[in-house]
């Protein structure tokens, strides 16, 4: 019998594919949240939480994430500004520091497309891991994580941090705390956070190191052990919807706050999977989630683990910016896994977790790719990349249970919670 075939749009940078599922397919998407934001309620919700404060004369640090990471800056951040001119900031005191972690730097263009014409009127900070006089020694955690963050913030008062909540496939949640750091830390320092992705001790990666975790988690815990050697003194949490479109800003400070974001966040966001599908088909959602295969990963994490072991994923990712490092293929050239999870567990670099990530992926699945990656780096990665009318023909002839994920960066597996 002839199957019935709907079809589904998904995106790929800023294009879409019309393909082919069996009726019988699973669409599986996350939740829109309510869009309650409004300029008029952003700044008197700032003005409240200023209230307290006067800032004539003090150093405002306002710390915003990086392109990759957008939280509606153009329209949002001149409100900020505005509120703090109003209690006593001038334009000579605040500045504008953005969270690059170990990420490279963006061009001015860049910044203007990012954050608009604030960019053009403040002072914007481009923050260097590798900047070896700008930081603070504050001491170690107690997994050996050196803490050490730009002097400069310590200066500031108030810290201001501004930037999406999202899923992280290894810190548990992104944003809120992790802009001041990895934002703003120390290469080494950051990579060191990073090195309990690895379990050495079973030679695997971290059991507790997975998306919307944050107890049991050695990564997140370091990091909240970090963040209080200087908390930040207002956070402003966007809750975004599946275009990118902030629905809801959260401002307040400390972690029940930022763990009131996370949950808010994550109830959008997370669906049970039963056993899982022999084939998923997932699009990280377009550009910007798609901008390199750095960024597509956490999409391609996220949707891998509604896949059964042994089944297929067909990701839609177009990596118009490549790979975006040149610290991650190198790993897929040691020799296979237990060479590259030695080396990484002697001493973590850039991009090796993701790396290892990916290596444990392919061992357990069959992962192809709609991409504008080479053949010869998709190869490198253990990945197979295919056009849209392949992967169509693959959907029509497949036979098990089969989902698809239009917007496979923001929906996530549940997984039993523990705050």
């Amino acid at each position: 019998m002839k199957k019935t075939i709907k079809p589904i749009e998904l995106k790929i940078g800023s294009h879409s594919f019309r393909l082919p599922l069996p009726d019988e397919a699973d669409i599986l998407m996350n939740q829109e949240p309510p869009n309650t934001a409004t300029e008029q309620g952003f700044a008197a919700d700032l003005d409240e939480a200023l209230s307290f404060r006067r800032l004539n004369g003090r150093p405002v640090a306002v710390v915003v994430a990086d392109k990759t990471r957008l939280c509606g800056y153009d329209r949002y951040l001149p409100i900020l500004i505005d509120v703090l001119r109003a209690r006593g900031a001038s334009k000579e005191t605040i500045s504008i520091y953005i969270a690059y972690g170990t990420h490279p730097a963006q061009s001015d263009a860049e910044c203007r497309a990012a954050y608009g014409h604030v960019f053009s009127q403040y002072r914007f900070v481009h923050h260097d891991c590798a900047d070896e006089t700008g930081f603070a020694d504050l001491g170690a955690t107690r997994h050996g994580t050196p803490v050490r963050i730009r002097k400069d913030i310590l200066d500031a008062d108030p810290v201001i941090t501004f930037g999406a909540i999202s899923h992280h496939y290894f810190a548990g949640y992104g944003g809120g705390r992790k802009l001041i750091f990895p934002g703003l830390g120390q290469r080494e320092a950051i990579f060191r956070n990073h090195g309990l992705f690895l379990d050495p001790r079973r030679r695997t990666l971290s059991a507790g190191c997975r998306s919307g975790r944050l107890v049991g988690n050695p990564l997140a815990e370091d990091l909240a052990e970090i963040e209080a050697h200087r908390p930040a003194d207002l956070a402003i949490h966007g809750i975004l919807d599946s275009h990118g479109t902030v629905c809801r800003l959260m401002v307040g400070s400390g972690v029940d706050h930022f763990l009131q974001a996370c949950e808010y966040h994550g109830k959008n966001c997370e669906v049970e999977a039963g056993k899982g599908y022999d084939m998923v088909v997932a699009s990280c959602g377009g550009y910007p989630k798609d901008i390199n295969f750095i960024q597509a990963h956490k999409a391609v994490h996220h949707a891998a683990a509604f896949v059964k072991d042994g089944g297929a994923l067909v990701v839609f990712a177009q990596c118009s910016e490549g790979i975006g490092s040149t610290t991650f293929l190198p790993w897929f050239d040691m020799g296979g896994w237990d060479a590259a999870f030695a080396h990484l567990s002697q001493a973590y670099q850039g991009n090796g977790g993701t790396a290892l990530s990916m290596m444990e992926k392919t061992r357990r699945i069959n992962i192809l790719m709609v991409s504008d990656l080479s053949l010869e780096d998709c190869r490198a990665m253990g990945v197979t990349r295919i056009d849209p009318p392949s992967a169509a023909s693959r959907i029509r002839q497949h036979s098990g249970s089969i989902a698809a994920i239009p917007n496979a960066s923001l929906l996530v597996r549940r997984w039993t919670r523990s705050w």
